[in-house]
C-alpha cells in the first residue's frame, strides 16, 4: 500500500503461468536469430494481458479499486485461453508493436474487461474509449527505423508462425504497479482477486 499521498502508476491485468512466459522467451530468441536492430524487447517475465491501465492512483482509490476487483470477480469462473500467432500494430506492412494473439474463452475476457471498466467510473475513471484488443505485447520499433526497416521486420514476422497454440485456465486479475526504470518498466502485484472456482 502507498504511503501518505504517494502516487502509483498502474493498470488491472491477468498474470501469466510460468509455461506461457517460457513459451514467449523462446519466440523472442526465435526472433533475435533475425539480428534485426531498432527492436525494444519486452522481458517475458513482466508480460501480462492488460486489461486496463489506469496511470497514477492513490492509496485511496487501491482501497477502492479492490472493492472494485473484489466484486467483479465473484462472479466469474475460471476461463480457457491460449496464445496464437504473432501480430503487429498497426498492421505488418509498418510493424510499430510486436504482439501475440489470445485465443480461446475471449467472450468471456472481453466481459470481464467491459464489467471492470463499467465499474472503474464509479471510482473516477472514465471508460475506456478505445476497443479491446486482448493480445500480449512482446516487442516495441524505435522510431528510428525506417519504413523499408519496418516491412522487412513485417516480413520476417509472417515466417514466424507458433508451430502449436499452449492454453491456460485464467484465474486471478491482479492490480499491478508499473515502476519506470532506465532499463525498462518493473512490475509487482499489489493485489489478487481470484475467480470463484468452476
Amino acid at each position: 500500500m502507498t504511503q501518505g499521498g504517494e502516487q502509483v502508476r498502474s493498470f488491472i491485468a491477468i498474470e501469466l503461468p510460468q509455461s506461457v512466459k517460457n513459451r514467449l522467451e523462446h519466440i523472442e530468441v526465435k526472433w533475435k536469430q533475425g539480428g534485426y536492430a531498432g527492436i525494444k524487447w519486452v522481458d517475458p517475465k513482466g508480460i501480462h494481458i492488460t486489461l486496463r491501465f489506469l496511470g497514477n492512483i492513490s492509496s485511496e482509490q487501491i482501497i477502492r479499486i479492490r472493492k472494485v476487483l473484489e466484486e467483479t470477480t465473484k462472479e466469474i469462473s475460471c476461463f480457457h485461453l491460449e496464445i496464437a500467432d504473432l501480430g503487429a500494430f498497426p498492421n505488418l506492412r509498418q510493424p510499430r508493436v510486436i504482439w501475440v494473439a489470445i485465443n480461446g474463452e475471449v467472450d468471456k475476457l472481453s466481459r470481464l474487461q467491459q464489467k471492470i471498466d463499467f465499474l472503474l467510473e464509479s471510482c473516477g475513471f472514465p471508460k475506456e474509449s478505445r476497443p479491446f484488443s486482448p493480445h500480449l505485447t512482446l516487442a516495441r520499433l524505435k522510431d528510428s527505423l525506417s519504413s523499408e526497416e519496418k516491412r522487412e521486420i513485417g516480413i520476417f514476422m509472417t515466417s514466424l508462425k507458433i508451430k502449436a497454440s499452449l492454453s491456460f485456465n485464467a484465474e486471478a486479475v491482479s492490480l499491478m504497479r508499473s515502476q519506470l526504470m532506465p532499463t525498462g518498466a518493473i512490475y509487482s502485484c499489489l493485489f489478487t482477486a481470484r475467480f470463484k472456482s468452476n
